[in-house]
């Protein structure tokens, strides 16, 4: 039989050689894809690995800074910040302060490695001494009352000089109110990258560690979303891009790879998807014990996430993987 008119499709044309296959490749993933998380804690020369998220740590703001240089060397796509507080109190006055380990660290990485995007997560949870994301009256956390607080902190991130705005506290109205105190501040430039679709999901438990920020009772299920809905995140979406949310994040990215397609689909803004604590730790222990191979799976993650319409990924693995596409 002819081969050529036999009527086969020959889908092994298309994957027979290393070269042939990145000719032909749908979805690619470079370093500038990936946003590196950076967590960090008052002091100096400090370098704490959090002990289940191997090779994360909680830094000072002179080793973020040796972070932030080595992610600008690798060419990835930026960092983002969260900060540990020397103290805590109920309403997280600490998110605010303007010597606060954010707001520190945006203008010492910032003076150190001016070319890399720097993006400040905006919440309460790290800074409240009850580790709910706003303030809490009756044992509820009060929507309407947390916004001025996270404006605020917003704004010191801003006078700080971060490149991008993030709020994940999944307040409703957050990001107009965020939105409107920039304008009104001068920063109308400023964008907003809103974690527009945030689940209460399992899948955070490392970063509660990393960022020490558990509740210390109930949990977030009040304000995050029921991981069965993807309807409601196209609500949510849609309504922080109308609030002036210039980008959206979905969060966690590979149990929800649908819902970052559905986003994708309704929506013309850049989509972040979040690759989370909990994905990064599973493979990392798996691989400890020789289950499964860490590069490989955490790769193949991250490529998924691509895959279903990300633009960009926050991942812990972000600096791994630059090295080891870097490497001859």
């Amino acid at each position: 039989m002819d081969s050529s008119t036999d009527g086969f499709f020959r889908g092994r044309r298309l994957r027979r050689s290393a070269a042939v296959r990145a000719l032909a490749r749908e979805a690619d993933l470079s370093p500038a894809h990936l946003v590196l998380p950076l967590f960090i804690t008052p002091g100096k020369g400090l370098r704490r690995e959090v002990g289940s998220m191997p090779g994360v740590y909680q830094t000072s703001v002179d080793e973020a800074v040796r972070d932030a240089e080595r992610a600008a060397r690798l060419g990835l796509g930026g960092v983002i910040l969260f900060g540990l507080p020397e103290s805590k109190d109920a309403e997280g006055s600490g998110a605010w302060a303007a010597d606060g380990p954010v707001q520190q660290a945006v203008r010492a990485i910032k003076d150190a490695a001016p070319e890399l995007g720097v993006v400040t997560d905006v919440c309460l949870c790290e800074y409240t001494s009850h580790g709910q994301c706003g303030v809490v009256r009756e044992g509820t956390v009060d929507n309407d009352r947390t916004l001025p607080l996270l404006a605020r902190t917003a704004q010191s991130h801003a006078e700080a000089g971060a490149d991008v705005i993030a709020p994940s506290d999944m307040m409703d109205g957050r990001v107009g109110a965020i939105r409107g105190t920039l304008d009104e501040g001068g920063w109308s430039d400023l964008p907003v990258l809103s974690y527009a679709v945030k689940y209460a999901s399992a899948f955070y438990g490392p970063f509660r560690d990393a960022a020490d920020n558990a509740p210390t009772s109930g949990d977030r299920r009040g304000y995050q979303m029921d991981p069965a809905n993807v309807r409601e995140a196209i609500r949510e979406v849609v309504a922080d891009i109308e609030e002036g949310a210039d980008m959206v994040m979905v969060k966690p990215a590979v149990p929800y790879l649908d819902v970052i397609r559905e986003v994708r689909a309704e929506v013309d803004v850049p989509v972040f998807g979040y690759q989370v604590s909990g994905e990064y730790a599973m493979a990392m222990a798996a691989d400890a014990r020789g289950w499964l191979d860490a590069d490989a799976v955490l790769t193949e993650m991250l490529l998924s996430v691509r895959r279903a319409g990300a633009d960009r990924v926050v991942s812990y693995y972000a600096a791994r993987y630059a090295e080891r596409v870097a490497a001859p």
